[in-house]
């Protein structure tokens, strides 16, 4: 005798070896062995045989019309014999109730399941939307399979563009879409955005990190709402003309320096910087957007400013302008060029020039100083400066030494031909240059900044006015409501008030000191949870902005070694397999390399470049030997 039995949701059969009543010992057609509870057995049989009993009743259950076995049914709750008697219209043979049981099992939008055999039929407007969800899914089904096939031979589907960014940033794994494109992933052993590539979908491997951080950062995009400034009382007119020293591609001009000889023989060197709170306080349009950004973004060939274009060039130290600022008047001793007091206020300002560190750099720098060769304008101006930033360097127990300097790079990139969008495309161009940090021209601006940041976050705590500082403590650095020593820099205190423009650390700084010199209230008092707040968010999106210009650095430095045709590399070990190629700032792992000391020199073969991934395949060739 044999059985036909369900087991975890499926039908199988097997011989009877021993029946026990509640159970039942049976040999499967394999020979295996097995106890098979009497309820769970649907109905027992000796013909036809057992190793063609299950063929020979899914072949018949297929003939039978589900739509007319329905129809068949009674209203109430049935067994399987029961309405295979009515189908078939005799009693049943046992392969004849077999089929009938695997059609109805098989076809659970028609018949409900109530027990072992049993089942009820769907009332018809259960049936019907029943029917109708299969029916929309089947065509779900058959699209998603259209999109994937589309994908697999790298041609997009239509209704793909307006759902790129989803797709590519933040995909939804209900969705049809995100579907295909997994099952074509799948199929063609690519990652999801390297198969839209392929599939023409992103204008430029640039633009997919870009609209990466875009998306994540600025779900609104980049643009400003109208921002009205508030307006300021008349100030006073400084009777000096200052000059600025920035990048040439530089428009939010934050400080300008004067250069005055007073009467007594000593000098007044100015440090001006741009006032942008006086048209925006606490609250107001203009705060509140620059709240929201904290900082403007850069990226090599462009940046995402923190503030609109209206402000900035409201308040920007653009030459041959009057502009409203901040300034700290520093008298220096005309012999020793010991500082001698300082004085701050808030006036107007003439901007004479903007000097650019291009058409500056080979007219004022070590070489030149040291030649005596001051035929370019302000250079006895930065002679001065630089005389005085040298003494106020070694005054922080600074060395004067550059020879251990860092080198800066810059990056300039010139859009490409036959560009279908506004930003860089596949064909635009990237040049690297080096700049060696500490140079005179650096030298002056940030000592100077050094200088102001550090007076004024004194004269804040002196006054018990409340600011951000930046300290620096056991080589740990992190932003306090407290004044603390900054031992990098070795001052005894330090803070960001000199950008402004750039930074929303400064705007909130810059707001305490000009009430601290109006003997007004604080626009912040101790304990203000706004200064907590933005103490938080700074550091947060200050780090993700800086990490995101140093992966579009690292995009360009891949760039640069396709455009060039690079095939072989000099680099530097850092340490294991972890390199720095010499002339870019470029950092990576090989994993060939053998094991070196730090600082060997090795030479590189170059092979494939990822551009999504940020990757790039190397293998060791030699070790270089350097000159005895």
């Amino acid at each position: 005798m044999n059985i036909l039995y369900e087991e975890d949701g499926s039908f199988k059969v097997g011989s009877i070896m021993a029946d026990n009543t509640t159970s039942l010992q049976i040999e499967a057609l394999s020979g295996k062995r097995s106890k098979v509870k009497a309820a769970n057995v649907m109905l027992r049989f000796t013909q036809p045989a057992l190793a063609e009993f299950m063929t020979q009743a899914e072949a018949l259950s297929e003939t039978i019309e589900v739509d007319f076995l329905w129809e068949c049914c009674p209203p109430d709750e049935f067994g399987a014999e029961q309405i295979a008697a009515e189908y078939f219209g005799h009693t049943p043979s046992a392969l004849e109730a077999a089929a009938v049981l695997m059609r109805l099992h098989g076809a659970p939008i028609y018949f409900h399941k109530k027990g072992k055999g049993r089942y009820r039929a769907a009332p018809p407007d259960v049936l019907k939307a029943a029917l109708a969800g299969a029916e929309k899914k089947r065509q779900q089904l058959a699209l998603q399979a259209s999109y994937t096939d589309q994908l697999t031979r790298f041609e997009l589907p239509a209704v793909f563009n307006e759902h790129l960014k989803y797709l590519l940033y933040k995909p939804d794994r209900n969705t049809l879409e995100v579907k295909a494109l997994e099952a074509a992933c799948a199929a063609t052993h690519l990652s999801a955005a390297h198969l839209l590539h392929r599939c023409g979908a992103l204008p430029s491997t640039q633009d997919y990190h870009l609209q990466k951080f875009l998306f994540e950062h600025f779900p609104q995009g980049t643009g400003f709402p109208p921002v009205e400034l508030s307006a300021w009382e008349e100030l006073p007119m400084a009777g000096v003309n200052a000059f600025s020293i920035d990048d040439a591609t530089t428009t939010e001009i934050d400080d300008a320096i004067s250069v005055e000889k007073l009467p007594n023989g000593n000098w007044r060197i100015g440090v001006h910087i741009a006032a942008p709170t006086l048209g925006m306080p606490r609250d107001s349009d203009g705060d509140r957007i620059a709240a929201q950004r904290l900082s403007t973004v850069y990226m090599p060939g462009a940046k995402i400013t923190m503030l609109p274009d209206s402000v900035v060039e409201a308040f920007t130290l653009c030459a041959d302008r009057v502009c409203p600022a901040l300034s700290m008047y520093n008298e220096i001793d005309g012999e020793t060029l010991a500082i001698l007091g300082h004085e701050s206020r808030v006036e107007r300002i003439h901007i004479s020039a903007n000097l650019r560190h291009d058409t500056l750099e080979p007219l004022f720098n070590e070489e030149t100083l040291a030649a005596g060769k001051l035929d370019y304008s302000y250079a006895s101006e930065l002679a001065l400066l630089w005389k005085l930033v040298q003494k106020l360097e070694a005054g922080r127990g600074k060395p004067s030494d550059n020879s251990t300097q860092q080198v800066d790079y810059n990056f300039h990139i010139e859009n490409g031909p036959a560009s279908e969008n506004d930003g860089f495309n596949e064909n635009s161009r990237v040049s690297i240059t080096q700049r060696r940090r500490g140079s005179p021209i650096d030298k002056v601006v940030s000592e100077l900044m050094i200088l102001v940041n550090s007076e004024w976050g004194k004269h804040l705590a002196e006054h018990g006015f409340v600011g951000i500082y930046r300290t620096q403590q056991n080589g740990k650095v992190k932003m306090s409501t407290v004044a603390a020593p900054h031992q990098g820099l070795g001052v005894a205190q330090y803070m960001w008030s000199s950008s402004p423009l750039r930074r929303y650390v400064d705007m909130v700084n810059q707001r305490q000191i000009i009430a601290m010199l109006r003997d007004e209230e604080p626009a912040y008092p101790k304990n203000d949870p706004a200064l907590y707040t933005t103490m938080r968010d700074f550091d947060t999106m200050y780090g993700i902005y800086n990490e995101f210009q140093r992966s579009m650095e690292r995009y360009w430095c891949l760039r640069w070694l396709q455009q060039e045709h690079i095939e072989q590399v000099e680099a530097v070990v850092l340490r294991e397999n972890l390199v720095k190629l010499g002339n870019i700032p470029l950092v990576f792992k090989v994993p060939s390399l053998p094991e070196l000391p730090a600082n060997t020199r090795v030479q590189l073969a170059i092979g494939e470049i990822d551009l999504l991934d940020l990757n790039l395949q190397t293998r060791f060739i030699a070790t270089i030997e350097d000159p005895a």
